[in-house]
C-alpha cells in the first residue's frame, strides 16, 4: 500500500499555494507549521517572511487567510496576534486520514520509505573476547539494535558489524597458560551454557595473569605466543578459536537475554582486519597523510595538542612495528567503504572515545576513503550511573556485570507482573514470560528515552513503575486496549468519518497521525529518545482518552466501532514503535 499524507503535510502544501499567491516571490518558503495548545496547528512562518518584503506581517496574514482552501481538510484558519495563523482540521479529514493508516496491511501505519535509502554499517555491540560483558557494554548494545531496526524499517539497506576485541597481546597469555594447562578448557564447544563458559574464561585469564606476573620465564614465553599468534601459526590460531568460540556462546547467551539478534557473520572482530593492516599503513605513508615520527607512523593535526603544548598524533604503526586501534579502525573503513560499499559508518561508541574516531575520521578523509559522498559518524552515549549520580559499580567498587543486572531486572519485573496476574488470567508461563519482556524493556526504555549523548542514572525501582515515562506504563496502555479489544463481542472496530470527535479524540487523533513524520525524523537523526518521547505522549493522550471518552458504553452503536477503531489503531502504533525500540508488547499484563 501507498504511504499516507500525513495531515500537516497536506496543511503545509495548502499554505505554502496560499502564500505563493499572497505573495509570489515566497514561492517553496517553509510556512513554519507546528502543532499547538491553541489550535491544531499553528503556521510562524508569516512574520519572517513579512520583515524580508518589508510588509506588514499582519496584513500579508489575512491575505493568506482569504487564499487558503477551507474544506475537506482545513475547517478554519485565523491571524492571531502579529501574524501567527491558527489552522483548524476538519473532524472528518481527521477520521479519514487514521483510516488509510489503519487500512494498511502490511503493517507500516502508512509510514513512507525514505526518500533516498543506501547503505549504512552501523558498528554497535562490541564485546571483547574473554571478558564479561559489564554495563558499559549496554548502552552500544541497546541504542544500536534500535537505530538497526528504524533504519531497516525506513528501507536502508543495514550491515551489521560487531568489532569484538578478539586480538592483542593478552592472547598471547593465554593460549600460553592453556598450552600448559590444557585440561582447563577441555569440553566441547557448545557443551556448556554461556555463564559457565564465562566463569570458565574468567578462571582462566585470572591464572594466566597471575602467573605472567609472577613467573618471568613464563611472560617470555607467552610474549613469544604473541608473535606466533601474529605470523599465523597454526596451532597457536586454533588455540585462539577456542578462546573466540567459548566467548561467542557467553556473548549469545547476555545478548538473547537483551532480546537481540546476533548474528554470526556480523560478528567481525579486529582479528578480522590483520590482513589489510600493513596496506593501511602503506597507503597512508605513500600519500604523505601519514608520516615516520622516532620511529612510529603518525597522523598529526593542527588543532590537537596535548597539554604541554604539543602535537599529540594519531599513532598508526607504533615504532617497534606493532600496530594500534588506529590501524584496526582505519582498516575497517577501508573494508566496509570498498568492499560492502556503505554510505554512512555509524559507529555507537562512548562519548569517551571521541578524539580518537575525530582522529581517525579526519585521517580517512584526508586518505579520500571519506569524502561527500561516504560519511563516517560517531553515534556518541554518555555513562551509566547509579542512583548517587556516580558512575555505576557495586558495593565492592567493581563493575557491575552485565547479567546480573538483566536477571535482576526481570525479577523486579516478574514481582509487578505477578501482583496483577490473578485479575488478568495469566497463568506461570505468562508471568514469567512476561516478567522476562516487561524487565528487559525497563531496562531498554530507560537508556533509549534518555538522549544518547547524555549519561543516565540506573535506577530499577523507577525503571519497573507503573505511573510516569516507563517502559511498563506503555506495556500497559497496549494490555489495555486488547482487553478492552476482547470484550467487544459483536462490535468490531470500523471508522466513521462522519461523526464528530470530541477534544480527547482529536488530540489522540492528531498525534497517532503523527506517527509517520516521526519514525522518519528519529531515523535520519538517529535519535531513539524521540519516538520514546512519542510513545509516552500517545499513552498518556490515551489515558485522557479514556477518561473523557467511554468506549463500550458510548451513546451509539457507531460511535463504539469508531472509538474501538481509534484504540485498536493506537494499539497497532505502539506496538510498532516499541517495536523500533527492541521492546515487546505483551497481549495481556
Amino acid at each position: 500500500m501507498a504511504s499516507v499524507t500525513s495531515l500537516s503535510d497536506t496543511v503545509q502544501q495548502h499554505l505554502a499555494s496560499a502564500l505563493s499567491a499572497a505573495l509570489p516571490e515566497a514561492a517553496g518558503a517553509d510556512p513554519l507549521l507546528r502543532r499547538s495548545d491553541r489550535a491544531d496547528f499553528q503556521a510562524n512562518g508569516i512574520l519572517a517572511l513579512a520583515k524580508k518584503a518589508k510588509a506588514n506581517p499582519r496584513e500579508l496574514a489575512t491575505q493568506v487567510v482569504s487564499r487558503v482552501v477551507t474544506g475537506d481538510v482545513i475547517e478554519d484558519v485565523e491571524v492571531s496576534g502579529p501574524g501567527f495563523l491558527n489552522i483548524t482540521i476538519a473532524d472528518r479529514a481527521i477520521t479519514e486520514n487514521l483510516a488509510a493508516r489503519y487500512a494498511d496491511e502490511s503493517g507500516r501505519l502508512g509510514v513512507p520509505f525514505a526518500e533516498h535509502p543506501g547503505t549504512t554499517v552501523i558498528d554497535y555491540a562490541q564485546p571483547n573476547v574473554a571478558k564479561e560483558m559489564h554495563v558499559g557494554h549496554l548502552r552500544s548494545a541497546v541504542i544500536g539494535d534500535s537505530v538497526v531496526q528504524l533504519l531497516e524499517f525506513t528501507g536502508e539497506n543495514v550491515v551489521r558489524r560487531h568489532h569484538i576485541g578478539d586480538w592483542g597481546t593478552q592472547f598471547g597469555m593465554l593460549i600460553q597458560y592453556l598450552d600448559e594447562h590444557p585440561h582447563e578448557l577441555d569440553h566441547k564447544a557448545g557443551a556448556v551454557s554461556g555463564e559457565e563458559a564465562m566463569s570458565n574464561l574468567n578462571r582462566l585469564y585470572k591464572a594466566a595473569r597471575k602467573l605472567f606476573d609472577s613467573d618471568e620465564e613464563f611472560k617470555t614465553r607467552a610474549r613469544r605466543r604473541v608473535v606466533d599468534l601474529q605470523a599465523g601459526e597454526p596451532k597457536t590460531l586454533a588455540m585462539w578459536q577456542k578462546f573466540v568460540d567459548e566467548s561467542k556462546i557467553y556473548f549469545y547467551s547476555v545478548f538473547e537475554k537483551l532480546d537481540m539478534e546476533i548474528r554470526d557473520p556480523d560478528i567481525v572482530g579486529e582479528s578480522g582486519y590483520n590482513d589489510m593492516l600493513a596496506e593501511t599503513c602503506r597507503l597512508l605513508e605513500e600519500s604523505g597523510v601519514a608520516v615516520r615520527s622516532e620511529g612510529a607512523l603518525c597522523v598529526f593535526f593542527d588543532d590537537i595538542k596535548g597539554p604541554d603544548g604539543n602535537p599529540v598524533p594519531l599513532i598508526v604503526q607504533k615504532s617497534d612495528g606493532g600496530y594500534g586501534y588506529a590501524a584496526t579502525d582505519l582498516s575497517a573503513i577501508r573494508d566496509r567503504v570498498f568492499n560492502l560499499k556503505a554510505n554512512t559508518l555509524l559507529y555507537v561508541v562512548d562519548a569517551r572515545q571521541a578524539l580518537h574516531f575525530r582522529m581517525v575520521f579526519e585521517t580517512a578523509r584526508r586518505a579520500g576513503w571519506l569524502n561527500e559522498d561516504v560519511t563516517a559518524v560517531q553515534l556518541a552515549f554518555g555513562t551509566v550511573l547509579g542512583k548517587d549520580g556516580k558512575p555505576f559499580k557495586t558495593r565492592e567498587g567493581e563493575t557491575v556485570r552485565l547479567e546480573d543486572l538483566l536477571d535482576e531486572a526481570v525479577e523486579r519485573a516478574t514481582a509487578v507482573v505477578r501482583e496483577k496476574a490473578e485479575k488478568v488470567g495469566l497463568s506461570e508461563q505468562e508471568i514469567t514470560e512476561n516478567g522476562r519482556y516487561v524487565g528487559i524493556g525497563a531496562v531498554k526504555y530507560a537508556d533509549l528515552s534518555t538522549s544518547a549523548v547524555r549519561d543516565y542514572k540506573f535506577d530499577l525501582d523507577q525503571m519497573v513503575s507503573l505511573n510516569g515515562d516507563t517502559s511498563v506504563y506503555l506495556q500497559y496502555a497496549y494490555a489495555r486496549i486488547q482487553s478492552i479489544l476482547r470484550k467487544a463481542g459483536e462490535a468490531r472496530p470500523a471508522a466513521h468519518p462522519e461523526l464528530g470527535l470530541a477534544p480527547a479524540e482529536r488530540a489522540l487523533g492528531l498525534h497517532l497521525d503523527q506517527f509517520a513524520e516521526t519514525v522518519l525524523d528519529v531515523a535520519a537523526g538517529y535519535e531513539p529518545h524521540k519516538l520514546a518521547a512519542y510513545l509516552y505522549q500517545l499513552a498518556t493522550l490515551l489515558t485522557a482518552f479514556y477518561d473523557q471518552c467511554p468506549v463500550l458504553k458510548a451513546d451509539t452503536p457507531e460511535q463504539v466501532e469508531n472509538r474501538l477503531f481509534l484504540v485498536d489503531l493506537t494499539a497497532r502504533t505502539l506496538h510498532r514503535g516499541m517495536a523500533l525500540l527492541g521492546i515487546r508488547t505483551p497481549e495481556k499484563l
